[in-house]
């Protein structure tokens, strides 16, 4: 996350593939840690101006994420609030 706050967004972006990819195998494509780790690399696309797959990405986690922790979790609410927002 410190390359993400420098805008260093390719540091960043290899980074966060390499520990979701860690976490999925690790823990679970359904983990919270997996989750969290692919909203991350969700917004470093999107801050790199790759809207398409940054939505597509933040789409699975928030629908995951409502499977996962439920409809009413601060971590759904903000992965849907995202996609609605980056959607419109």
């Amino acid at each position: 996350s410190l390359f993400w706050n420098q805008g260093r967004w390719e540091e960043a972006e290899k980074l966060f593939v390499q520990v979701m990819e860690t976490r999925k195998t690790k823990l679970g494509a359904d983990h919270p840690d997996t989750l969290t780790s692919m909203a991350n690399l969700a917004f470093t696309w999107k801050s790199q101006g790759q809207h398409s797959d940054a939505l597509a990405l933040i789409e699975e986690c928030a629908q995951a994420r409502q499977r996962l922790l439920g409809a009413e979790h601060p971590d759904t609410l903000s992965s849907l609030a995202t996609v609605a927002e980056w959607s419109s």
